[in-house]
């Protein structure tokens, strides 16, 4: 086996899918990408890793809410592009041409074009290590959409898009919660 430098060793682990989170600082909607999300358990609770580095984190820490959107494969372009300009100085809805649409319960915007947006309540900010725990509040999921691959991040600016599902519900069917 060929030894691994050590400082690449996250791209063998992170491969959640590439997300958008929009937020809204009590005057403008923003968005980020986010490639580091980990679901929690099998309640809607997830994490993601941001910090101030984002422009929008500080929305996000005051709020205490966001839509985590997710887009798919031929989003791409958009997903990386939000990725590398900051809301500081880009209205990203109007750059990328993404339509933002009120949700229900919180004020961030979901994004129409995504296939499928989570309204989340922030419920810890894990300040040591940049960990945001959200818990969803609504969840919405467009079925009208044909292109339902995800993107995943490896980490060294290449992607990987899902494939084929293996179906494995029989075999594990006493580890899945019920309703699943």
């Amino acid at each position: 086996m060929l030894e691994l430098e050590l400082n690449k060793a996250f791209t063998l682990m992170e491969s959640g899918p590439v997300v958008l989170v929009t937020t809204h600082d009590g005057n403008n909607d923003n968005i980020m990408t986010i490639s580091w999300t980990m679901v929690m358990d099998f309640t809607p609770v997830f994490a993601i890793t941001t910090g101030e580095w984002n422009h929008s984190f500080t929305a996000l820490r005051k709020s205490k809410e966001c839509v985590i959107a997710i887009p798919t494969v031929d989003m791409l372009d958009t997903v990386v592009g939000i990725g590398t300009c900051s809301g500081k100085d880009t209205n990203k809805f109007v750059k990328f041409k993404l339509t933002p649409v009120q949700g229900r319960l919180v004020k961030a915007p979901l994004i129409k074009e995504c296939l499928a947006n989570l309204e989340c309540k922030v419920v810890d900010i894990i300040e040591k290590h940049n960990i945001v725990v959200l818990e969803a509040v609504a969840a919405y999921l467009d079925t009208t959409r044909n292109e339902r691959r995800m993107v995943h991040a490896v980490g060294d600016g290449t992607f990987i898009v899902d494939g084929r599902r293996l179906d494995r519900r029989t075999m594990m069917a006493s580890k899945l919660p019920p309703g699943v």
